[in-house]
């Protein structure tokens, strides 16, 4: 079958497509998926580059995100061939995958395969950061940098459902309407000088803390929480403003989630698209031989939703 391969660390060029062998039958507790879409995350980037805490063996097959269908089951799967899935695991860029039932959910009838392979990484770690990690709490004010990606636009949803009041950032005049489209209550301009003077937010949700964080605490409200999500490098803050006024600086990673949580944290996921509070935006689709050319627009500013694959 065909799967994308990186075989050295380095830049988008090292995606390449190539042949490998199909996946094994299914063991217990494992499913084998055939991948309809593929979802592209910032993190696949970062990984590949080695610029990601975490290292991987050479050579290997990227991506955690996919939706496909149930071709085979091992012994005690609740999933039955032929269902349809989304799945978070690893190895994803590939006509076929192997993974653990506890790592794929049934995807809701509503919902497009292209939207399943939006749903691992994006909601899961705006949902983790919003209630797990930064105790949103309705009635409190939210600020999402960077809202309109697809872990942002994820945020803003499940936000609004929550009912908080929900700040987004974006850039340019195109960005702000985006986010007026999906409802915010402000919609800011991350462009624009002193975007965020005015802003007085219980919680931050923080998609690039290299750039933000000292912005972030000094517009924090009182006892204010901040978890961070991304960060492309260092930052210089005065660790004073934390102590002034309380401040919690949270970081988080989904890698770190417990199975528990894990669990918890889609079948609350499952009511949201049920009650159709929750749908993925998708704003770019391509050839699963064009990765390459996917993790180079992931990265580009102006994201608009979800990058996903078709195999």
């Amino acid at each position: 079958m065909k799967a994308i391969l990186v075989r050295a660390y380095g830049g988008p060029e090292v995606l390449a497509m190539g042949e490998v062998p199909e996946p094994p039958a299914p063991g217990p507790g494992e499913v084998l998926v055939a991948v309809k879409a593929a979802g592209v995350n910032p993190v696949d980037v970062y990984l590949h580059t080695g610029q990601y805490t975490r290292k991987i063996a050479l050579p290997y097959t990227p991506g955690s995100d996919a939706a496909g269908v149930v071709e085979a089951a091992g012994h005690g799967v609740f999933l039955k061939p032929g269902e349809r899935v989304y799945v978070n695991a690893t190895g994803i860029y590939a006509q076929k995958v192997l993974v653990p039932a506890s790592r794929a959910w049934r995807l809701p009838d509503a919902l497009s395969f292209e939207q399943g392979a939006a749903i691992g990484v994006p909601y899961a770690t705006a949902h983790r950061a919003l209630f797990h990690c930064g105790e949103a709490r309705r009635g409190e004010t939210v600020l999402i940098h960077g809202a309109s990606g697809g872990v942002g636009t994820a945020a803003v949803q499940l936000a609004k459902a929550a009912g908080l009041t929900v700040v987004g950032t974006a850039g340019g005049p195109e960005g702000v309407a985006f986010l007026e489209s999906l409802g915010v209550d402000r919609a800011l301009d991350h462009r624009a000088p002193g975007y965020l003077d005015g802003v007085e937010p219980d919680l931050i949700v923080e998609m690039l803390a290299n750039q933000n964080l000292a912005e972030d605490l000094r517009v924090a409200k009182l006892r204010g929480r901040i978890v961070l999500i991304g960060s492309r490098g260092p930052i210089a803050i005065d660790p004073r403003v934390t102590m002034t006024k309380d401040l919690t600086v949270k970081g988080m990673s989904l890698f770190n989630v417990s199975e528990p949580e894990r669990a918890a944290i889609h079948a609350d996921l499952a009511k949201g698209f049920a009650s159709g509070a929750l749908k993925p935006l998708i704003a770019a689709r391509f050839p699963l031989a064009d990765a390459a050319k996917a993790h180079a627009a992931v990265m580009a500013p102006g994201a608009r939703g979800k990058i996903v694959l078709l195999p």
